[in-house]
Formats: C-alpha cells, sequence, structure tokens
C-alpha cells in the first residue's frame, strides 16, 4: 500500500497530540517528522504520554523546508501570526498544507486585524485558502492544495445553523448565541485565568459579544446562504477538559414549525455520517461527543403563551479538540486523499 508521508509543524500542542493520536495507527499514513521549538530531542511520548510505544518519532528544531521535505501534507499546528510567518516558506514547495490556526479562515483583512491582530504578515493570501469544514464545502477540499481548518466555537455553531442558511431561513435575523467550552481550548500552556484552581468549580464569560471566532461564524453562514445575520455571541468558560455545547436561539422562519425545521436538518445531515440529529425536544449532550469527531444537533421550538412569539434553538454539542480542531482537520485529510470524511473518526465514544 502506498502511504500518505505527513510532516506537523508545532508538534507541542493538543491539537497535534490528536492529529498524532488518529493518524499514527492508520495503514495508509507514514508520518515523517514533527518540528517544535519546545521539547526538541524528546521522544513523542515524553511530549504526548497517550502515545508510548511511537518513541522513533522525535520533536525536532528544524525549518519548515526541512520538515516539509518529501512530505505529501503539512499540519501546520501553531498560533496566529507564528503560522502565517512559517506558511509564507511553504507556498512555493509542491505540498499541500492543512493548518490549524486562525492566520488564513477569514476572507477579509479588516476582519483579521480586528479580531486577531494589528497586522498580517501575508495578507495577500486571504482568501486562497479551503475553508475545510466538510459538510460545507466537501467538493473544494478533495482538490484543495491549502486548507483552513475552523476554529472550534466557530464549527459548533455554524453546524447548528448551516441547515437554515442553506435553506434560506437565515436572511435579516438576530441569532443570539451562548457556548460554553472546556479548558482544552486554552492550549497546552497555563494561564491565569484558565487552569484548574479557578475553573474546575467555576463558570464566566469572557470576550463577552467580542469573541473573535463571531466573523469567522458569520462568514461561513453567509457562504452558505445566510444574509444580513446579527449575531450575540457570549462564551461561557465551562468546569469541564473538552467539549462544547452551542445554545442558538432565533425567531423562528416564519410558516415554519418543529416537524418542518427538522426535516431541513435531517435533509441537509443525511449523508454525513458523524452527524446525529437528535428528536424534536432532545438535548444534545457533551458527554457523548467527547473523545470523538461527532456532532449531535438538536432543535426545539417554544411558542409564547403570552405574545404568541415563536422561538427557534438550535443545540449543538461536539469536542473541541476533535470535530472543533485536529479531527475535523483530519476530515478534510481524508478527503484530500481519496477517503471519506469520516474515515477513521467513526470509533464511538465512552459512556458516560
Amino acid at each position: 500500500m502506498s502511504k500518505v508521508k505527513v510532516s506537523i509543524i508545532g508538534g507541542a500542542g493538543y491539537g497535534s497530540a490528536e492529529i498524532l493520536r488518529h493518524l499514527l495507527v492508520r495503514d495508509d499514513v507514514e508520518v515523517l517528522r514533527i518540528s517544535s521549538k519546545d521539547y526538541v530531542g524528546e521522544p513523542v511520548s515524553k511530549v504526548h504520554r497517550a502515545l508510548v510505544g511511537h518513541d522513533d518519532l522525535i520533536l525536532e528544531d528544524i525549518s519548515p523546508k526541512e520538515c516539509a521535505e518529501g512530505a505529501d501534507i503539512v499540519f501546520l499546528a501553531m498560533p496566529h501570526i507564528i503560522t502565517a510567518k512559517v506558511a509564507m516558506e511553504l507556498f512555493d514547495l509542491d505540498v499541500r498544507i492543512i493548518d490549524l490556526s486562525g492566520d488564513f479562515r477569514l476572507e477579509n483583512l479588516e476582519d483579521y486585524l480586528r479580531d486577531y491582530a494589528p497586522e498580517h504578515p501575508c495578507a495577500d493570501r486571504l482568501g486562497t485558502f479551503t475553508y475545510g469544514m466538510p459538510e460545507l464545502n466537501e467538493e473544494a477540499i478533495k482538490t484543495a492544495k491549502h486548507v483552513a481548518s475552523p476554529g472550534c466555537f466557530a464549527t459548533g455553531i455554524a453546524m447548528g445553523l448551516l441547515p437554515l442558511a442553506q435553506a434560506g431561513l437565515l436572511k435579516n435575523v438576530n441569532v443570539r448565541n451562548v457556548s460554553m467550552t472546556g479548558s482544552s481550548g486554552s492550549g497546552v500552556k497555563p494561564q491565569a485565568g484558565t487552569h484548574h484552581a479557578i475553573r474546575v468549580n467555576n463558570l464566566k464569560t469572557y470576550k463577552t459579544l467580542h469573541h473573535q471566532h463571531r466573523s469567522e461564524i458569520l462568514q461561513t453562514l453567509n457562504s452558505a446562504g445566510g444574509e444580513m445575520i446579527a449575531l450575540d455571541f457570549v462564551p461561557v468558560s465551562a468546569p469541564l477538559v473538552r467539549g462544547i455545547l452551542a445554545v442558538s436561539q432565533l425567531d423562528l422562519p416564519e410558516g415554519h414549525d418543529a416537524e418542518s425545521i427538522q426535516k431541513i436538518y435531517q435533509d441537509y445531515y443525511a449523508n454525513h455520517k458523524l452527524v446525529t440529529v437528535m428528536p424534536v425536544g432532545v438535548s444534545p449532550e457533551v458527554v457523548a461527543v467527547s473523545g470523538t469527531a461527532r456532532v449531535e444537533i438538536g432543535i426545539t421550538v417554544r411558542v409564547d403563551e403570552l405574545t404568541g412569539v415563536k422561538t427557534l434553538c438550535c443545540t449543538s454539542a461536539i469536542d473541541n479538540l476533535i470535530k472543533g480542531g485536529a479531527g475535523q482537520a483530519i476530515q478534510s485529510f481524508n478527503l484530500m486523499t481519496d477517503k471519506p470524511m469520516h474515515f477513521g473518526l467513526d470509533a464511538p465514544g465512552m459512556w458516560p
């Protein structure tokens, strides 16, 4: 069997751990190199303890071009700004890129400058990467040379709303969203507001109404058919390690009820093996998807007894590190290498 050769640049984070966890057990993939500025010279199991038995892989402090040499696909798993500077060294090479950072997701430079950094190292590349959400861009991902993998909140929220956008039901609407996320979304390095002692018995909002994924969510929904969407997004730091529960509320579109909305969702996701549309009124749960690339989505409708106002609630649950991160990047990898998007990702999760 001819193996797809892969290298990873930025090997010390949680995203890299998940990429390796899924790819190292596959017979069709060969991991060539892992580069890192941290833990240089250490075997991969000393950095990611779940990867015992793969100590032939050593984290190396090598240039991007050295890391990419001989690879078919390179995963970039670093923070924004750093990633863009690394990517600039790879653009002229005959290698495909899957980027897990936020550097190439946005098409509009003004959005990037507002949400990420005061400048972009290669702004001319914005809009040239294929957005790596398979449920939206499956065919484009298959032939893409450069893929920008979506952010975790953007994935959780957009997955719960894509069917409405595609059906033309997200036009001139106000979507009100509250999303709770696990601590792994803050990355591998401890921070004052995210370490265990602060988080374990706590709930708090942060970046209220101004989170950097807001522009990405709107861009994604608009590309699916939405127009003039107002999004009020409140992220919540939750006392769990993995998972996002995204709860979106909006006025129920005219002419629809719970049954018609449910059918729209079932039809949209009918061919997506990793997406489960729950029965009407049944809530998705993080524990059911944790450790997997699965998505649970549920809708509920309520008619107010006093005013008659009809509200639609769309809830989605994902694992932020897998469907919201590395697993979604592997879905793109699968499509780019002529595999079904769910290949190697369809194992059941743990319960409870």
